[in-house]
Formats: C-alpha cells, structure tokens, sequence
C-alpha cells in the first residue's frame, strides 16, 4: 500500500522533537517531549520548541490545552511567538531553580528588581518580532518574589530588554510576583486584550525606556502600579520615552497607582495619549505624573477618563531625588491636557495636587477641562501656609495636609480649569482650591462646592496673573494680580 506524502508529514509531525521547518511554522511543545500534566518540568521542551522556531526562521510556538509546569526560566529568541491556547496555562514553580539575576554596574540607580532581568520565568534581550498570543494563562502560581529574590527565585513571568517589535495581546498574566511584565528599553509593542491579575502581588504592566506602543482593550489589576510607564538607569544610559496611545483600558492598583509616570523617570517622556479608560481603585494616584530623577514629561494627553476609590485623583509632582547616573538635573513637567475626567477620591486627605520644584522648575501649560472631583472632605479650617514636602519622595503622602479640600497648586504656571468642578462628600472648612507662588492660573466656569466655614473658595497667595471669570466662587488674593 502506498503512504501519501500527507501522512508521512502528519506522523512525523506526531512524533517529539519533529516539527515543521519552514519559517512561520507552527512548533507544538508537546512533539518537544512537554507533558502539559502539571506535575513534569517543562522548561526544557519549550526552550527546544523555540530553538527549532528560531533556526527555522521564525515560527510560533505552540501550548494546546494542558497546565506545564515550567520550574527554568525559558530562554525568548527573535522571530518566535507564544502561542497559548484557550485551556492552556504555563504554571511556575518553588523549586529554586530559575536564572541567577545577572550582575548590573549600575545597580544603585533603581530597586533591585528593575536592575537584574534574567531572574524571570520568560527572558530576553536584542530580540526583534517576538510575542506572547493566545487566549491561555501564563501564572506564577504563588510562587514568584514580590521583594528581592534569592538565587534561584524569579520575581518576574516576563522580564524582556532591548527589544524591536513586540506583541503581548490575548494572555492572562497572573501571580506575576514583583512584575508581572516587565520591558526595557524596547519599541514597536502592540497590545490589545491583555489581562493581568496580580492584585495578590505586585506590580502589573513596567514600561520602561520604551518608544512606539500601542496598547487597546487591556484589563490589569495590580496590588501595586498597574499600568507605569519609567525611565530608569539599569541599562547604563538615559533612554527616550514615547509615542504611546493606551485605549479602552480597565486598570486598578490596591496600594498603589493605577495609571502612573514614575518614580523611575530618567530618560525624557513625550507624546502619550490615554483614552476611554476607567480606574477602580488606587490608594496613592489614580493618575499620577512625578518626574523625579530629572526627566522631562511633555505633550501627554487623557481623554475621558473615569476613576473611583482612589486616594489621589491627580498628582503631578516634579521631585529632586536625581536618581539617573552623573548630574542628572531637575526635570519638568508641560504640556499635559484633561478633558472629560471624573473621579470620585476616598479615604485620605491627598487633595488633587499640582507641585513644582521650586521657582525655576514649575509644572507649566497644563489644562483641564471638564474635569469633575469628588473628594471626602470633613477636614475642618486650617491653616493656609505651604505644607510640608520631601523633594525625594513621589507619593502622595510626601506633601503634607493640604490647605485645601480640592487642587493644591504649588510653583506651577500656565494652568487652566475650564467647565471643571470639585464637590466633597462631607462638609470641608477648607477652601476648594489654593494656588501658591504661581503664575498665569485661570479658572473659566469653575465650580466648587462651599464648605460650611471656609473663608473663601479660591485663594491666591503671590500669584502673578491670575484669572477667575464665569464661576460663582469667592476668591481671595493676597501679593497676587489678577490679569483677566
């Protein structure tokens, strides 16, 4: 009897360690010798799959339905996708065994988990065309480090440097310990569905030193910063940053930040666009722009943005912790646009803050409009001196109590409410919003809700040009001019 052509390549294709040849072929892990029965250690029949992939051209490397363990870190090579299907999932493992953390001469500029990157479930760098695709699951399990990890211990599931043309749509990260993805220094990344949940560890999505994203329809749920975008110095040079849209995203952090710009912000950051996004919790920034280590921020833009349960709606803060090789400088922060943004602030007292440096570095040209906060109030009257700051500190709680209830504005120029508003839950002696040591500060259809005993509802302290039209606010202006 003859054997056709066809059934010779289907049993050859069933028989491990044989797969296709030709470039864009698919490699399923399982003719490399996985189990994908939860129990065997994987690790070494997927960095088989992607070897062959990759000598092969390029392909996509494929996980049918199954859970493989996968106790080694796997080793990510140009041209091969990771292809996880619905019913498949990549578990990690405590057995200690995965990439030492490599050595890093430039240690002391950043936290010990953005410094080492080979200590990570999946790894790579100088990779181009790479991508994890599917509809499967990729979990550490519990697993994976959320501090600094021992030798042996991974604190990442995907830890990839350096690298050209990146995809990461479809997965569910989860238990991702420190990061569940963390890229540096990469551009051309594409997203759309991914989803993380790492709520029970830490961070969600780092995007550090990385130009030309796209990212739609992500859903990530971190304990820590959900989606971040960082400059740092672990690369041993400042990098640029930019040219980014994030759209139709649903993003929470427990602790931390929901959608962030630091506080690794060395390299330069410009051209970002968020859009259609809604945040379900942050206890520090729902959304947060600090440039701390001499970074400049400009032309970054959001546009309707829902938040609630966060503790600081908006934070904006320029520091002085110069973290970022040899005399990095203060950086700025310009160019930024709100328009439809609503949020509701819970459970502390960090007002809506605007803070610059000091005279010479003011958060400049910033514009919100249709910007509408909810705050807790319930303070009684204050004192309306300038609270106290720690310059190397990003967090909302770095500044003191502010003098009131709504935004705080300190050193910052060029700022613009339009059609905006900001009401409290309970009743505030505090005024609505202060403006201090500031210029050109315009409030245009601005409306604040009254506290019961706060002196007024606007105040000026040595701001020159400031504009208050069209708003049935009270205002006090002491050393300031007005310029309307």
């Amino acid at each position: 009897m003859k054997t056709s052509l066809l059934a010779v390549v289907v049993a050859l294709l069933a028989v491990p360690g044989v797969s296709s040849a030709a470039p864009g072929g698919v490699y399923d892990v399982k003719h490399y010798g996985a189990k994908g029965n939860g129990s065997a250690n994987d690790s070494a029949a997927i960095d088989k799959a992607i070897t062959a992939a990759n000598a092969a051209g390029g392909g996509t490397v494929r996980f049918t339905p199954g859970t493989y363990k996968s106790a080694n870190t796997v080793h990510l090579k140009s041209d091969v996708t990771i292809q996880l299907d619905a019913g498949a999932t990549i578990t990690g493992s405590g057995a200690d065994t995965y990439d030492k953390p490599e050595a890093n001469p430039w240690d002391d500029y950043q936290d010990y988990g953005h410094s080492h990157f080979h200590n990570a479930m999946f790894s790579g760098d100088k990779l181009k065309n790479i991508g994890f695709t599917g509809a499967g699951t990729i979990d550490g399990g519990g697993h994976l480090i959320t501090g600094n990890p021992k030798s042996g211990e991974a604190d990442k599931i995907l830890s990839i440097t350096r690298c050209d043309g990146l995809t990461l749509s479809g997965v569910k990260l989860r238990r991702g310990g420190h990061f569940a993805a963390l890229i540096n220094g990469c551009t051309n990344v594409v997203s759309d569905g991914l989803r993380i949940d790492t709520a029970s560890d830490r961070d969600g999505w780092n995007i550090i030193s990385t130009t030309n994203v796209t990212i739609t329809n992500a859903t990530i749920a971190a304990n820590d910063d959900a989606l971040v975008f960082k400059s740092d110095y672990a690369l041993g040079a400042k990098l640029p940053n930019g040219n980014v849209s994030v759209n139709n995203a649903k993003l929470s952090a427990v602790c931390c930040n929901a959608l962030m710009f630091g506080s690794e912000t060395c390299g330069d950051f410009t051209g970002y666009h968020f859009s259609d996004i809604t945040i379900t919790g942050a206890h520090k920034s729902g959304i947060g722009i600090v440039s701390m280590d001499g970074a400049k921020i400009s032309d970054v833009h959001y546009r309707n943005i829902t938040m609630s349960g966060t503790y600081s709606p908006v934070m904006m803060k320029i520091g002085t912790r110069k973290r970022c090789g040899d005399n990095p400088g203060v950086g700025s922060i310009s160019g930024i646009t709100f328009d439809n943004v609503t949020g509701t602030h819970t459970g502390s007292d960090f007002s809506p803050t605007i803070w610059g440096a000091d005279g010479g570095h003011r958060v400049s040209d910033v514009t919100f409009t249709g910007v509408k906060l909810s705050v807790p109030g319930g303070s009684g009257t204050t004192d309306t001196g300038v609270p106290s700051n720690n310059p190397a500190d990003y967090n909302p709680k770095s500044i003191g109590t502010r003098p009131s209830y709504g935004w705080y504005l300190h050193y910052a120029s060029g700022i613009r409410f339009v059609d905006s508003s900001v009401q409290f839950a309970k009743d505030d002696g505090r005024p609505a919003s202060i403006v201090n040591n500031s210029s050109d500060v315009t409030f245009d259809h601005f409306t604040a809700e009254k506290g019961g005993g706060s002196p007024y509802d606007i105040g000026f302290q040595s701001v020159a040009g400031y504009c208050v039209k069209d708003s049935a606010v009270r205002v006090n202006a002491t050393g300031s001019s007005s310029d309307c």
